[in-house]
């Protein structure tokens, strides 16, 4: 799959201690699994001078107390609460300057962020999708980007998850609804 670097951005999702780390509040092996492919997309996409974008999901800890129905933390228990070790982007991912980080309170990254007007201000229309999970976080970003017509392609080796069905259905469903599934080695950039 070519890619030309300078309408491509890598998006990474949500790749924090709380999902990825051993210690985290949500762990999944499948998420910390995901951070060597990860990393080496970042390196490749940097390479070839295309753009960088960390997701972070971020709850302050009253963000549910009056809501009517949607509750992370009643289906979750308590996860990536603001200003916790949890929250931050885990330690071996190269986050640097000039990277987007965006902090997001919902599944969505697009949802009430500046992740739109960034990538179009950069002239960004591919999005290569990566991160933590899959059939979550990932699948939501990736569907919201497609429905906002940027082109979202799944890096199918580069995804975390809790069970390897939740993956499977992710990639199934966005390569038949809204997007493309790639594995890293197919990913080339021109």
């Amino acid at each position: 799959m070519a890619l030309d670097p300078n309408r491509t951005a890598v998006v990474v999702v949500d790749m924090q201690n709380g999902f990825c780390h051993p210690d985290g509040s949500l762990f999944a092996p499948g998420s910390e699994s995901a951070i060597e492919p990860v990393t080496e997309l970042v390196a490749a996409a940097r390479d070839a001078g295309a753009r960088v974008v960390y997701t972070r999901d971020v709850h302050p800890p009253e963000q549910f107390d009056d809501n009517h129905y949607y509750d992370e933390f009643e289906r979750w228990g308590e996860h990536v609460v603001e200003g916790t070790w949890d929250a931050a982007l885990h330690g071996d991912l190269d986050v640097r300057e000039g990277d987007l980080v965006v902090e997001k309170h919902t599944y969505d990254a697009f949802y009430q962020t500046q992740l739109e007007g960034w990538l179009d201000s950069h002239g960004v229309d591919d999005l290569l999708v990566c991160g933590t999970l899959a059939n979550v976080c990932v699948l939501h970003t990736a569907g919201s980007a497609g429905l906002r017509d940027y082109r979202p392609i799944l890096v199918t080796d580069a995804l975390g998850y809790i069970e390897e069905e939740h993956k499977a259905y992710a990639v199934d469903h966005a390569d038949w609804l809204f997007g493309e599934t790639t594995t890293l080695a197919d990913v080339v950039f021109e």
